[in-house]
C-alpha cells in the first residue's frame, strides 16, 4: 500500500472516531460513484453531514484544510444528491463539513473540524 493511501486511511479512521466521540453517528464511509467519493457520511440529530477528510504528515506543502477547494465542495454537493438518491433517504437538512488531520512523527494527531464549508 502506498504511504499516501495508508496515511489517508489512517486520517479517515481518526476522523470517524472523532465524530463518534462528539456524538455523531457514522452511517457510511468511502461511498463511491462515477462522480467521486464521500469519505464519511454521518448524522448529527436530524442533519445529514457529509465529511471530506484530508490528512497530512506535515504542513510543509499546506494545511489539510487548504486542500479542500471550492471545486471539491461543488463536487460534494453533487455527491450528496447522488448518495441520497442511491439510499432512498430524505434528509431535512444536509451539511458539508471538512476535517483536517495532521499526524506528525510523534504525538497525537491534530484534528481541525470546520462545520458547514458549503
Amino acid at each position: 500500500m502506498r504511504r499516501q493511501t495508508a496515511l489517508g486511511r489512517y486520517g479517515e479512521e481518526v476522523a470517524a472516531g472523532y465524530l463518534q466521540a462528539i456524538g455523531m453517528a457514522v452511517v457510511d464511509r468511502n461511498w463511491r460513484c462515477d462522480v467521486g467519493e464521500i469519505d464519511i457520511v454521518a448524522r448529527e440529530g436530524a442533519v445529514l453531514v457529509l465529511c471530506e477528510v484530508k490528512t497530512r504528515s506535515t504542513e510543509a506543502f499546506g494545511t489539510p484544510m487548504e486542500a479542500i477547494t471550492a471545486r471539491k465542495v461543488r463536487r460534494l454537493r453533487q455527491l450528496a444528491y447522488r448518495w441520497l438518491c442511491d439510499h432512498d433517504i430524505h434528509a431535512p437538512s444536509i451539511r458539508i463539513d471538512a476535517i483536517g488531520v495532521t499526524q506528525g512523527r510523534m504525538g497525537a494527531p491534530v484534528i481541525e473540524h470546520v462545520r458547514g464549508v458549503d
